[in-house]
């Protein structure tokens, strides 16, 4: 789960960088729809596996005794 955590958090930093430069310097046409199209579904999926990383103090033994393998 550390490596989930580390790389959510850069992948969540990278899209807000680049969408802030989309909005702030105002590139070419193409460069803004390709920054929307790609970084903000990513922006979106990095703040669901921040979210899916942490795990609760109920849920951290579990985690421990059994990892999630999938449905």
């Amino acid at each position: 789960m550390n490596k989930l955590m580390i790389s959510s958090y850069i992948l969540l930093i990278v899209s807000i960088l680049l969408i802030l430069y989309a909005l702030i310097f105002s590139p070419v046409d193409w460069i803004v729809y390709g920054i929307a199209i790609v970084f903000i579904p990513v922006f979106i999926l990095s703040l669901g596996l921040i979210t899916m990383a942490k795990a609760n103090k109920d849920e951290e033994e579990e985690r421990r005794e059994e990892p999630f393998i999938g449905y």
